[in-house]
């Protein structure tokens, strides 16, 4: 799945991601939108813009909006090791044939 150009949630719904830094949120949701993360402790609940995200390595804007599809049991865990994500073009996953899904025309 080439995510240049496309739509973050569009996108996530595929298991290899290439291009994933180029992916495409609408309006104000670079900084307006807000992922949370609670480290157990009191004061622990820390927020993340995707932009922050995003500079840390795409894949971690990916497997966080995944994660918040799946279901919250192991067989969501099981799914989300399924993930790949890519930066550029290139990708390990020759061998299995991958085919490019155009998402223009699942509309």
């Amino acid at each position: 799945m080439d995510a240049a150009g496309e739509s973050l949630g569009r996108v996530c719904s595929k298991m290899i991601v290439i291009n994933a830094d180029k992916v495409v949120l609408t309006g104000k949701k670079w900084d307006d939108r807000v992922y949370l993360k609670f480290s157990g402790y009191p004061g622990g609940q820390r927020q993340f813009s995707p932009r922050f995200l995003q500079a840390k390595g795409s894949d971690r804007l990916f497997r966080k909006v995944v994660k918040g599809m799946l279901p919250k049991n192991r067989l969501g865990a099981a799914i989300l090791a399924n993930l790949y994500v890519y930066d550029g073009a290139e990708h390990k996953h020759e061998a299995q044939q991958p085919r490019l899904v155009d998402l223009s025309k699942l509309k």
